[in-house]
């Protein structure tokens, strides 16, 4: 069922956007009176007819596959009643209807033979097959990835329509140019050779505006299904838009080359320049356009692979960058200053050989060098050990009651070598190859919860620590971590003042429930992003603080700040106590 499904969106997805473009690219060429560009343009009309058909048949088929995604059996996509369920339940449903529907109205149009003998009802009839297409595809956007983001769902699925919108002017018009190319560099169609020439050049001059747009909504998207560069190469979504962007890269290159070289030679003379450049940029422009074809596999393999930020990455280097590896180490972080200097020298210099043609090649040279001993310079100090689970995310939050369970779990299998407090003191400690590390220093909060992750379950060569991989279960692990950041965290709070540094937020507070009277139970998360003060506090020994912030409660609400009191023993009358 996976690869019918993906056969199906990969072949609904091309049809769509080749529909787009060879409309658009019938509108960019414009209108001529040869009879060979008036053939071509048959033929692309003939051809748009019946990609509209294959795009509400392979239609039909995504909208089975995912009828049975949806139901949880494959059955379903053979269910009337099912495939019902899904068009009038769904959001997925309701913009099948709608896309369906223009597909349906754009195929009836085309296989209408209109006379376009004036310029006005020519424009009117291939502007109007443009804007149905549009409408045709655009709408995938608000059935895709981005409708599910959240928040921001209204800007993800706007990226994500001005991507396909911008794809589908760009990809589906390579073909259609390729075949006016081919036909007007031959002898017989040497009345559209003019033709052909101006229809090349006004779509080098949009496809530019629209590689930009490309560049700048995927980006965007990028940033909102990936978000880092774990979820980029440590996950099956990342992998492929690393493959998307390689093709991208390729197909960017040729289309450059087309740019820069062979369309400059269109309006040499015919015989000698004119036409071999023409077939030679027919032939680039196929190779282009099997290229995107190829991405298209690709993205309808993305449309059914769970974004990057919902998968737990999986990191596949030994190494990784942080600028931790920085801390304390003066001459290091020295270094890798200067070396950034020259990177961006280096860049500089890149940049500017782009812009001066004359000085493109020693430009770049310099770059070349400038880059390497750059990235030689600062990279490897900031260059630390990754494990495959250094970016894994925990399953288990960051809550008081997880940080109780995991102080347990450390007494009954690390106080024996790490000591009661961390300290690196326990007395099995003695005999190991290396003395435990001390679990309070700030080189605990420095490291991933990934990182102790991995060590908890694998050891660590070399240092007599063994694995607890078979001895405790996932979540005792995460929760043995939380204990470890919340042990690293009191340790470094010792420093801390009685002055609120607002912009060195650095302690996390563990989260809680709690509740007020009969109130129904509340958690420390739900005041993200509000002033807050958490007071813990025991009666009598606290009296004296706590009187002090009810003589102050009117000023505090004038700052906005919220007090949340919590008694340390838990006691229900806490309340009735605070007012006695």
């Amino acid at each position: 069922m996976y690869a019918l499904g993906l056969a199906g969106r990969w072949l609904h997805l091309t049809s769509s956007v080749l529909l787009v473009g060879a409309a658009a690219m019938i509108v960019l060429a414009g209108r001529s009176d040869r009879a060979t560009a008036q053939r071509w343009e048959r033929t692309v009309l003939t051809s748009a007819c019946w990609l509209a058909l294959v795009a509400l048949a392979s239609g039909i088929v995504v909208l089975a596959t995912q009828t049975a995604l949806f139901e949880g059996r494959g059955a379903a996509a053979f269910e009337p009643r099912a495939i019902g369920r899904v068009l009038v339940q769904t959001q997925a449903g309701h913009v099948w209807l709608v896309r369906a529907g223009f597909l349906a109205l754009l195929a009836a149009f085309l296989s209408i033979r209109m006379s376009v003998e004036r310029r006005a009802d020519w424009r009117a009839a291939r502007g109007e097959a443009v804007l149905l297409g549009v409408a045709a595809l655009v709408p995938l956007a608000a059935a895709g990835h981005a409708a599910a983001v959240e928040p921001d769902t209204a800007r993800a699925i706007v990226l994500d329509a001005l991507h396909v919108l911008g794809a589908g002017i760009w990809v589906g018009g390579l073909l259609p140019l390729a075949l006016l190319l081919r036909a007007a560099a031959g002898e017989a169609g040497a009345d559209a050779r003019p033709h052909a020439v101006l229809a090349a050049r006004r779509f080098s001059r949009a496809a530019l505006g629209l590689v930009l747009v490309l560049a700048a909504t995927g980006t965007g998207l990028a940033i909102t299904h990936v978000g880092n560069v774990a979820g980029l190469v440590g996950t099956t979504y990342g992998r492929l838009l690393l493959a998307k962007l390689a093709l991208l890269i390729l197909a960017l290159s040729l289309a450059a080359l087309n740019r820069s070289v062979l369309l400059a030679r269109l309006g040499g003379d015919g015989p000698t320049v004119g036409r071999p450049a023409m077939r030679r940029l027919a032939g680039f422009v196929t190779v282009e356009a099997g290229l995107a074809l190829a991405i298209l596999v690709i993205v309808a393999a993305m449309n059914v692979t769970p974004p990057a930020r919902h998968e737990a990455p999986v990191w596949p280097f030994t190494i990784r960058l942080s600028f931790a590896a920085l801390e304390g180490r003066a001459a290091e972080a020295t270094r890798a200053l200067i070396g950034s200097q020259i990177g961006v020298i280096g860049l500089v210099a890149l940049i500017t050989g782009l812009a001066v043609r004359a000085w493109r090649l020693p430009l770049a040279a310099l770059a070349l060098i400038a880059l390497g001993a750059g990235a030689g310079l600062a990279l490897p100090p900031l260059t630390i050990d990754a494990y495959p689970t250094t970016y894994l995310r925990p399953s288990v939050p960051y809550q008081a009651g997880a940080i109780t369970a995991g102080a347990a779990l450390y007494q009954a299998s690390c106080a024996g070598c790490h000591g009661a407090r961390g300290a690196g003191d326990g007395p099995d400690g003695r005999a190991l190859p290396r003395p435990p590390a001390d679990l309070r220093a700030p080189h605990t909060a420095q490291h991933t919860a990934g990182d102790l992750f991995w060590w908890i379950s694998h050891g660590i060569p070399g240092s007599g620590m063994p694995g607890f991989g078979p001895r405790l279960t996932e979540d005792q692990r995460w929760e043995l971590i939380n204990f470890l950041r919340a042990l690293s965290a009191g340790f470094g709070a010792r420093g801390m003042g009685s002055t609120i540094e607002r912009d060195r937020r650095w302690l996390v507070a563990p989260d809680f429930t709690f509740t007020v009277g009969p109130t129904p139970p509340r958690a420390l998360k739900d005041y993200r992003g509000r002033n807050v003060l958490v007071v813990l506090y025991a009666l009598p020994g606290s009296r004296p603080r706590m009187n002090q912030l009810a003589g102050r409660e009117g000023t505090l609400a004038v700052l906005g700040v919220e007090v949340i009191a919590v008694p340390i023993d838990a006691d229900p009358d806490a309340i009735r106590r605070l007012g006695d």
